[in-house]
Protein backbone atom coordinates (compact mmCIF):
# COMPACT_ATOMS: atom_id res chain seq x y z
CA UNK A 1 0.00 0.00 0.00
CA UNK A 2 1.05 3.65 -0.81
CA UNK A 3 2.36 5.65 2.18
CA UNK A 4 -0.06 8.23 3.37
CA UNK A 5 0.92 12.39 3.12
CA UNK A 6 1.40 13.17 6.45
CA UNK A 7 1.40 16.89 5.71
CA UNK A 8 -2.08 16.50 3.13
CA UNK A 9 -3.83 14.71 6.30
CA UNK A 10 -2.82 17.63 9.05
CA UNK A 11 -4.66 19.52 6.89
CA UNK A 12 -7.33 17.53 6.20
CA UNK A 13 -7.97 16.81 10.02
CA UNK A 14 -7.69 20.86 11.12
CA UNK A 15 -10.52 21.15 8.33
CA UNK A 16 -12.70 18.44 9.81
CA UNK A 17 -12.68 20.41 13.43
CA UNK A 18 -13.97 23.40 11.40
CA UNK A 19 -16.22 22.18 8.84
CA UNK A 20 -18.19 19.58 11.77
CA UNK A 21 -20.53 18.31 9.07
CA UNK A 22 -17.93 17.00 7.02
CA UNK A 23 -15.69 14.38 6.88
CA UNK A 24 -12.42 14.41 5.66
CA UNK A 25 -9.96 12.82 7.69
CA UNK A 26 -10.26 8.93 9.65
CA UNK A 27 -8.51 7.52 12.03
CA UNK A 28 -10.44 4.31 13.15
CA UNK A 29 -9.19 0.81 14.90
CA UNK A 30 -11.23 -1.64 14.02
CA UNK A 31 -10.83 -4.81 15.23
CA UNK A 32 -8.56 -7.04 13.12
CA UNK A 33 -6.98 -4.04 11.75
CA UNK A 34 -3.82 -4.52 9.83
CA UNK A 35 -3.30 -0.83 7.44
CA UNK A 36 -5.28 1.45 6.05
CA UNK A 37 -4.50 3.84 2.74
CA UNK A 38 -5.31 7.37 2.70
CA UNK A 39 -6.23 7.70 -1.09
CA UNK A 40 -7.12 11.70 -2.69
CA UNK A 41 -10.87 10.67 -1.61
CA UNK A 42 -10.90 7.36 0.49
CA UNK A 43 -9.50 5.63 3.26
CA UNK A 44 -9.05 2.02 2.65
CA UNK A 45 -8.57 -0.23 5.78
CA UNK A 46 -7.61 -3.91 5.68
CA UNK A 47 -8.99 -5.60 7.93
CA UNK A 48 -7.31 -9.22 8.65
CA UNK A 49 -5.94 -8.93 5.23
CA UNK A 50 -9.05 -10.44 3.90
CA UNK A 51 -11.80 -7.43 3.57
CA UNK A 52 -11.44 -3.66 3.04
CA UNK A 53 -13.52 -1.20 4.96
CA UNK A 54 -13.41 2.20 2.26
CA UNK A 55 -14.72 5.20 3.57
CA UNK A 56 -15.97 7.60 1.20
CA UNK A 57 -14.98 10.80 2.76
CA UNK A 58 -15.66 14.55 1.52
CA UNK A 59 -12.62 15.49 0.16
CA UNK A 60 -13.03 17.06 -3.14
CA UNK A 61 -9.87 16.64 -5.46
CA UNK A 62 -9.42 18.48 -9.01
CA UNK A 63 -6.36 17.95 -11.30
CA UNK A 64 -5.36 15.54 -8.68
CA UNK A 65 -4.93 18.11 -5.80
CA UNK A 66 -7.07 17.82 -3.37
CA UNK A 67 -8.94 21.03 -1.82
CA UNK A 68 -8.68 22.39 2.20
CA UNK A 69 -12.58 22.29 2.51
CA UNK A 70 -14.63 19.44 2.64
CA UNK A 71 -18.67 19.03 0.64
CA UNK A 72 -21.49 17.99 2.90
CA UNK A 73 -22.72 14.41 1.59
CA UNK A 74 -20.56 13.89 -0.77
CA UNK A 75 -18.90 11.17 0.46
CA UNK A 76 -22.57 10.08 0.66
CA UNK A 77 -23.35 10.70 -2.85
CA UNK A 78 -20.37 8.68 -4.41
CA UNK A 79 -20.60 5.79 -2.34
CA UNK A 80 -24.03 5.41 -3.02
CA UNK A 81 -23.97 6.00 -6.64
CA UNK A 82 -21.29 3.31 -6.53
CA UNK A 83 -23.31 0.87 -4.66
CA UNK A 84 -26.31 1.06 -7.08
CA UNK A 85 -24.11 0.81 -9.99
CA UNK A 86 -21.93 -2.14 -8.90
CA UNK A 87 -25.28 -4.04 -8.02
CA UNK A 88 -26.69 -2.68 -11.65
CA UNK A 89 -23.58 -4.17 -13.16
CA UNK A 90 -22.42 -6.88 -11.32
CA UNK A 91 -24.37 -9.71 -13.95
CA UNK A 92 -21.64 -8.48 -16.43
CA UNK A 93 -18.50 -7.78 -14.41
CA UNK A 94 -17.77 -9.31 -11.41
CA UNK A 95 -16.89 -6.70 -8.25
CA UNK A 96 -15.53 -6.36 -4.90
CA UNK A 97 -18.53 -5.07 -2.79
CA UNK A 98 -19.91 -7.58 0.03
CA UNK A 99 -22.00 -4.58 1.64
CA UNK A 100 -22.70 -1.16 2.46
CA UNK A 101 -23.04 -0.99 6.33
CA UNK A 102 -23.30 2.90 6.40
CA UNK A 103 -24.25 5.73 4.11
CA UNK A 104 -20.22 6.63 3.49
CA UNK A 105 -19.27 2.98 3.56
CA UNK A 106 -18.09 -0.16 1.38
CA UNK A 107 -16.90 -2.94 2.24
CA UNK A 108 -15.66 -5.37 -0.26
CA UNK A 109 -12.86 -8.19 -0.64
CA UNK A 110 -9.13 -7.82 -0.41
CA UNK A 111 -7.46 -6.91 -3.94
CA UNK A 112 -4.35 -6.01 -5.44
CA UNK A 113 -5.04 -3.41 -7.70
CA UNK A 114 -3.83 -3.20 -11.20
CA UNK A 115 -1.52 0.28 -11.61
CA UNK A 116 -3.55 1.72 -14.24
CA UNK A 117 -6.85 3.19 -14.36
CA UNK A 118 -8.95 2.12 -17.43
CA UNK A 119 -10.63 5.43 -19.15
CA UNK A 120 -13.11 5.24 -21.63
CA UNK A 121 -14.58 8.05 -23.49
CA UNK A 122 -17.43 7.98 -26.03
CA UNK A 123 -17.31 11.93 -26.83
CA UNK A 124 -13.93 14.21 -27.02
CA UNK A 125 -14.38 16.25 -24.24
CA UNK A 126 -12.26 17.09 -20.80
CA UNK A 127 -8.80 16.10 -21.50
CA UNK A 128 -9.30 14.68 -24.49
CA UNK A 129 -10.80 18.27 -26.09
CA UNK A 130 -7.82 19.73 -24.14
CA UNK A 131 -5.30 17.66 -26.17
CA UNK A 132 -7.04 18.36 -29.37
CA UNK A 133 -7.41 21.80 -28.92
CA UNK A 134 -3.34 21.57 -28.51
CA UNK A 135 -3.06 20.00 -31.95
CA UNK A 136 -2.71 16.40 -30.33
CA UNK A 137 -4.57 13.98 -32.96
CA UNK A 138 -3.12 10.81 -31.04
CA UNK A 139 -4.05 10.04 -27.34
CA UNK A 140 -2.64 7.07 -25.97
CA UNK A 141 -1.80 5.77 -28.89
CA UNK A 142 -5.06 5.90 -29.96
CA UNK A 143 -6.14 8.11 -33.28
CA UNK A 144 -8.55 10.97 -33.16
CA UNK A 145 -9.71 11.34 -36.51
CA UNK A 146 -9.71 15.09 -37.99
CA UNK A 147 -12.10 17.93 -38.31
CA UNK A 148 -14.09 17.41 -34.86
CA UNK A 149 -15.22 19.69 -32.33
CA UNK A 150 -15.52 19.46 -28.46
CA UNK A 151 -18.07 17.41 -27.22
CA UNK A 152 -18.70 15.66 -30.60
CA UNK A 153 -18.93 11.59 -30.01
CA UNK A 154 -16.21 9.21 -31.42
CA UNK A 155 -17.36 7.12 -33.92
CA UNK A 156 -16.64 3.86 -31.36
CA UNK A 157 -15.31 4.88 -27.76
CA UNK A 158 -11.79 4.48 -27.46
CA UNK A 159 -10.24 3.73 -24.02
CA UNK A 160 -7.03 5.87 -23.35
CA UNK A 161 -5.56 4.30 -20.40
CA UNK A 162 -3.85 6.49 -16.72
CA UNK A 163 -1.00 5.23 -15.06
CA UNK A 164 -2.26 5.59 -10.73
CA UNK A 165 -0.38 8.64 -9.40
CA UNK A 166 1.32 7.84 -6.30
CA UNK A 167 1.61 10.41 -3.77
CA UNK A 168 -1.04 13.05 -5.14
CA UNK A 169 1.30 13.38 -8.28
CA UNK A 170 -0.47 13.60 -11.50
CA UNK A 171 -1.85 10.81 -13.22
CA UNK A 172 -0.67 9.64 -16.93
CA UNK A 173 -1.55 9.20 -19.90
CA UNK A 174 -0.11 5.91 -21.19
CA UNK A 175 -0.92 3.72 -24.19
CA UNK A 176 -1.89 -0.18 -24.13
CA UNK A 177 1.79 -1.01 -25.95
CA UNK A 178 3.39 0.80 -22.95
CA UNK A 179 1.78 -0.97 -20.33
CA UNK A 180 2.73 -4.57 -21.68
CA UNK A 181 6.35 -3.53 -22.65
CA UNK A 182 6.74 -2.33 -18.91
CA UNK A 183 5.24 -5.02 -17.76
CA UNK A 184 2.81 -3.08 -15.76
CA UNK A 185 -0.19 -5.80 -16.70
CA UNK A 186 -0.09 -9.18 -18.85
CA UNK A 187 -1.46 -9.13 -21.97
CA UNK A 188 -4.02 -11.78 -20.85
CA UNK A 189 -5.07 -9.62 -17.98
CA UNK A 190 -4.86 -6.46 -20.09
CA UNK A 191 -7.38 -8.29 -22.50
CA UNK A 192 -10.21 -8.86 -19.79
CA UNK A 193 -9.59 -5.48 -18.32
CA UNK A 194 -10.55 -4.18 -21.72
CA UNK A 195 -13.26 -6.32 -22.21
CA UNK A 196 -14.65 -5.39 -19.07
CA UNK A 197 -14.25 -1.60 -19.61
CA UNK A 198 -16.25 -1.67 -22.65
CA UNK A 199 -18.80 -4.38 -21.27
CA UNK A 200 -19.35 -1.66 -18.30
CA UNK A 201 -19.51 1.48 -20.59
CA UNK A 202 -21.93 0.00 -22.55
CA UNK A 203 -24.41 -0.73 -19.49
CA UNK A 204 -23.16 2.51 -18.17
CA UNK A 205 -24.71 4.54 -21.10
CA UNK A 206 -28.03 2.45 -21.33
CA UNK A 207 -28.51 3.39 -17.56
CA UNK A 208 -27.88 6.82 -18.66
CA UNK A 209 -29.98 6.88 -21.47
CA UNK A 210 -32.92 5.77 -19.20
CA UNK A 211 -32.19 9.27 -16.96
CA UNK A 212 -32.27 10.92 -20.04
CA UNK A 213 -28.02 11.47 -20.01
CA UNK A 214 -25.26 11.18 -22.01
CA UNK A 215 -22.63 9.27 -20.50
CA UNK A 216 -19.81 11.06 -22.08
CA UNK A 217 -16.76 9.21 -20.63
CA UNK A 218 -15.64 7.69 -17.12
CA UNK A 219 -12.74 5.77 -15.53
CA UNK A 220 -12.95 1.91 -14.04
CA UNK A 221 -10.36 0.83 -11.64
CA UNK A 222 -9.91 -3.12 -11.52
CA UNK A 223 -7.98 -5.01 -9.07
CA UNK A 224 -7.23 -9.74 -8.24
CA UNK A 225 -8.73 -11.10 -5.48
CA UNK A 226 -6.65 -14.10 -3.73
CA UNK A 227 -7.87 -16.32 -5.85
CA UNK A 228 -6.69 -14.25 -9.03
CA UNK A 229 -10.12 -13.20 -9.79
CA UNK A 230 -10.51 -9.99 -11.72
CA UNK A 231 -12.70 -8.01 -10.01
CA UNK A 232 -14.31 -3.98 -10.65
CA UNK A 233 -13.01 -2.02 -7.33
CA UNK A 234 -13.51 1.45 -6.42
CA UNK A 235 -16.23 3.38 -7.68
CA UNK A 236 -18.31 3.28 -11.05
CA UNK A 237 -19.86 6.31 -12.98
CA UNK A 238 -19.93 8.34 -10.00
CA UNK A 239 -19.68 12.42 -11.21
CA UNK A 240 -16.04 12.38 -9.80
CA UNK A 241 -15.14 9.44 -12.25
CA UNK A 242 -17.67 10.34 -14.90
CA UNK A 243 -18.76 13.06 -17.21
CA UNK A 244 -22.65 12.93 -18.25
CA UNK A 245 -24.29 15.29 -20.51
CA UNK A 246 -28.01 16.30 -20.90
CA UNK A 247 -29.41 14.38 -23.79
CA UNK A 248 -31.90 16.64 -24.98
CA UNK A 249 -31.03 19.23 -26.55
CA UNK A 250 -27.51 17.59 -27.20
CA UNK A 251 -27.41 17.89 -30.75
CA UNK A 252 -28.73 21.19 -31.39
CA UNK A 253 -26.51 22.79 -28.62
CA UNK A 254 -23.37 21.17 -30.90
CA UNK A 255 -25.27 22.44 -34.41
CA UNK A 256 -24.52 25.67 -32.12
CA UNK A 257 -21.44 25.24 -30.84
CA UNK A 258 -22.82 25.86 -27.45
CA UNK A 259 -21.40 24.53 -24.43
CA UNK A 260 -23.11 21.20 -23.53
CA UNK A 261 -25.16 21.03 -20.13
CA UNK A 262 -23.06 18.41 -17.96
CA UNK A 263 -23.62 16.76 -14.58
CA UNK A 264 -19.79 16.12 -13.60
CA UNK A 265 -17.36 17.65 -11.51
CA UNK A 266 -16.37 19.39 -14.69
CA UNK A 267 -17.65 22.73 -13.21
CA UNK A 268 -15.40 22.55 -10.28
CA UNK A 269 -12.21 22.25 -12.71
CA UNK A 270 -13.51 25.18 -14.25
CA UNK A 271 -14.36 27.08 -11.41
CA UNK A 272 -10.50 26.55 -10.56
CA UNK A 273 -9.36 27.55 -14.49
CA UNK A 274 -11.28 30.74 -13.78
CA UNK A 275 -9.55 31.36 -10.80
CA UNK A 276 -6.10 30.58 -12.04
CA UNK A 277 -5.69 27.25 -10.54
CA UNK A 278 -4.91 23.82 -12.74
CA UNK A 279 -2.63 22.02 -10.68
CA UNK A 280 0.31 23.30 -11.63
CA UNK A 281 3.51 24.12 -9.89
CA UNK A 282 3.40 27.74 -8.01
CA UNK A 283 -0.09 27.65 -8.43
CA UNK A 284 -2.45 28.75 -4.91
CA UNK A 285 -5.86 26.82 -4.97
CA UNK A 286 -8.71 29.72 -4.62
CA UNK A 287 -9.96 30.49 -1.27
CA UNK A 288 -13.43 28.02 -1.23
CA UNK A 289 -16.60 30.68 0.86
CA UNK A 290 -18.55 28.83 2.61
CA UNK A 291 -21.63 29.83 0.29
CA UNK A 292 -19.41 28.29 -2.76
CA UNK A 293 -19.20 24.81 -0.62
CA UNK A 294 -22.57 24.66 0.10
CA UNK A 295 -23.09 25.27 -3.59
CA UNK A 296 -20.83 22.42 -4.70
CA UNK A 297 -23.06 20.03 -2.10
CA UNK A 298 -26.46 21.51 -4.04
CA UNK A 299 -24.84 20.14 -7.17
CA UNK A 300 -23.67 16.81 -6.22
CA UNK A 301 -26.99 16.63 -4.60
CA UNK A 302 -28.62 17.43 -8.34
CA UNK A 303 -25.79 14.67 -9.92
CA UNK A 304 -27.42 12.11 -7.48
CA UNK A 305 -30.93 12.53 -8.40
CA UNK A 306 -30.06 12.85 -12.29
CA UNK A 307 -27.80 10.16 -12.58
CA UNK A 308 -30.02 8.13 -10.22
CA UNK A 309 -33.49 8.85 -10.54
CA UNK A 310 -33.73 8.51 -6.69
CA UNK A 311 -34.47 11.27 -4.18
CA UNK A 312 -31.65 12.11 -2.26
CA UNK A 313 -32.04 11.24 1.61
CA UNK A 314 -29.57 13.21 3.95
CA UNK A 315 -27.63 11.16 6.19
CA UNK A 316 -27.55 12.41 9.80
CA UNK A 317 -23.97 14.91 9.60
CA UNK A 318 -24.27 15.24 13.57
CA UNK A 319 -21.33 13.28 14.10
CA UNK A 320 -20.34 11.58 11.28
CA UNK A 321 -16.62 10.16 12.74
CA UNK A 322 -19.07 8.00 15.64
CA UNK A 323 -21.84 7.34 13.19
CA UNK A 324 -19.40 4.92 10.93
CA UNK A 325 -17.68 3.85 13.62
CA UNK A 326 -20.98 2.37 15.16
CA UNK A 327 -21.90 1.04 11.93
CA UNK A 328 -18.74 -0.59 10.87
CA UNK A 329 -17.99 -2.34 14.52
CA UNK A 330 -22.11 -3.93 13.98
CA UNK A 331 -20.94 -4.88 10.64
CA UNK A 332 -17.61 -6.76 11.86
CA UNK A 333 -19.65 -8.30 14.19
CA UNK A 334 -21.56 -10.53 11.80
Amino acid sequence: MRKTNVNQISVFKTENNIMSNTITYTNFNFPGQKSVYKGKVREVYNINDEQLVMIATDRLSAFDVVMPSGIPYKGQILNQIATKMMKATEDLVPNWLIATPDPNVAVGHLCTPFKVEMVIRGYMSGHAAREYKAGKRMLCGVAMPQGMQENDKFPEPIITPATKAEKGDHDEDISREDILAKGIVSEADYEVLEDYTRKLFQRGTEIAQAQGLILVDTKYEFGKTKAGDIVLIDEIHTPDSSRYFYADGYQERQDRGETQKQLSKEFVRQWLISNDFQGLEGQTIPHMSNEYIESVSARYIELYENITGDTFVKADLSDIQSRINLNVLDYLKL
